[in-house]
């Protein structure tokens, strides 16, 4: 059984990336759990200060999350060509933790036009010791704003493609553990 916490750079409860994670959840094989991780906007600001006192309650269970996950799977949006600030911020709170250094990670994006955040994406996550899975990075053009899960699920274009990405973070996943 594999443990896959799913991270959304969006805030936006519409949001496509959501879906797609969503949408990856019900195509994953028997046996995999997802956990979505939603707390995101619940972060205060990264102050490398507090991580010496007790962690504020979203930090430490963001950081409890990561450690039980086997696996990452984070779909973030592109924002003024980078990362959103608010995901860039989660991501601040795992340098300093023991939780995050070599956790498989995939790169799923709703729009192949956000490049450059996921070119960031991928620098900052290997910066932090992560390690991404390039066969299971994908981008998806969905064909309407605001799919829901199921209807991406079922897409006879989408389908395969979410399937192969998810599958090579499963593989990467259980070499790991």
């Amino acid at each position: 059984m594999a443990h896959i916490l799913t991270l959304c750079g969006s805030l936006r409860a519409a949001s496509s990336n959501r879906s797609l994670l969503r949408a990856t959840e019900l195509l994953a094989p028997a046996g995999v759990v997802f956990e979505h991780f939603d707390g995101i906007g619940e972060l205060p600001h990264f102050n490398p200060d507090i991580e010496a006192g007790t962690l504020p309650a979203p930090v430490a269970a963001l950081r409890a999350r990561v450690e039980n996950a086997d696996a990452l799977l984070i779909s973030c949006p592109e924002y003024a060509r980078g990362i959103p600030g608010a995901f860039k911020n989660a991501l601040d709170w795992l340098v300093g933790g023991h939780e995050f250094p070599n956790k498989p990670i995939a790169l799923f994006n709703a729009s192949p036009r956000a490049s450059d955040a996921q070119a960031q994406l991928r620098l900052v996550l290997t910066t932090m010791s992560g390690r991404v899975v390039d066969d299971a990075a994908i981008a998806v053009a969905l064909i309407a704003k605001g799919m829901e899960a199921e209807a991406i699920a079922a897409d006879p274009v989408l389908r395969p493609r979410i399937e192969t990405g998810l599958a090579a973070l499963l593989f990467a996943a259980y070499q790991s553990g």
